[in-house]
């Protein structure tokens, strides 16, 4: 039984994910890190799951790390990290979406800079201020330099300042804003443009972009292109016959 979040799919194989402590801004605990940590595990493997979308209840996303939870223990056995859940989230095979309002503070922007697209409402903001509190951001580090860049984490890792949402969006780390009233309708457009996507291809596309990620964007030994697969055949058929292809869901 989950404590911390509610995990909901819907018709149209989109599965959401929703942190569920808003009584304290959706600070994530040792409890929600293990929670998370087992959802995308499991997700990572569901054949059926097309899309992961990770939002929030209450007024924030997420307002980082829970500070007044028990400290663990030296020595004792944690499940998950907060670094194995944004690895996790980061390395799932499908394509994710972060939807954020109110703040995303320290590890809940990077929970939303480890998915593939951001949608933030204008009156969302972001902000990285381990520094203010006397611990710099190392495990959050990787994932908000590959989405804001090293220059734009520098200045606000350093300042622990606020980053509205037109700022992120300047910046990268954000795709798009919109107000709270168009969310949904922003969500689903984007969602089903994701659905038109073959699962197969875009699961290549993803590992492809990770090698090259850590690789420095070398192309050595990265697959070619394939249009002999059964999803390419499809697809090209498809696109001949002026028809959706078999793997969007009517």
């Amino acid at each position: 039984m989950l404590h911390t979040i509610v995990v909901e799919a819907s018709e149209r194989r989109i599965v959401t994910v929703r942190l569920n402590r808003p009584e304290r801004g959706n600070a994530f605990d040792q409890t929600m890190l293990d929670e998370l940590g087992e959802t995308f595990a499991r997700l990572a493997a569901d054949e059926v799951a097309r899309i992961i979308v990770l939002r929030a209840n209450g007024r924030h996303f997420c307002s980082g790390a829970d500070l007044s939870a028990p400290k663990t223990e030296p020595g004792a056995h944690t499940r998950y990290s907060l670094r194995d859940v944004l690895g996790a989230l980061d390395a799932l095979p499908k394509p994710t979406l972060a939807v954020v309002h109110g703040a995303a503070v320290g590890g809940g922007a990077a929970f939303a800079a480890c998915c593939d697209c951001v949608i933030a409402t204008d009156a969302a903001f972001f902000s990285i201020p381990e520094v203010r509190v006397g611990m710099p951001p190392l495990g959050v580090a990787p994932f908000l330099i590959r989405a804001m860049g090293h220059r734009q984490f520098r200045r606000y890792g350093l300042s622990g300042e606020r980053i509205g949402a037109a700022e992120a969006l300047r910046i990268g780390l954000v795709h798009e804003v919109c107000s709270a009233e168009a969310l949904e309708e922003t969500l689903a457009r984007i969602a089903d443009a994701f659905l038109h996507g073959a699962p197969g291809a875009m699961r290549t596309l993803k590992a492809a972009a990770a090698q090259l990620a850590a690789a420095g964007t070398s192309e050595s030994g990265m697959p070619g292109h394939d249009s002999k697969t059964a999803e390419a055949l499809e697809g090209i058929a498809s696109f001949r016959e002026k028809r959706k292809p078999s793997w969007y869901p009517q």
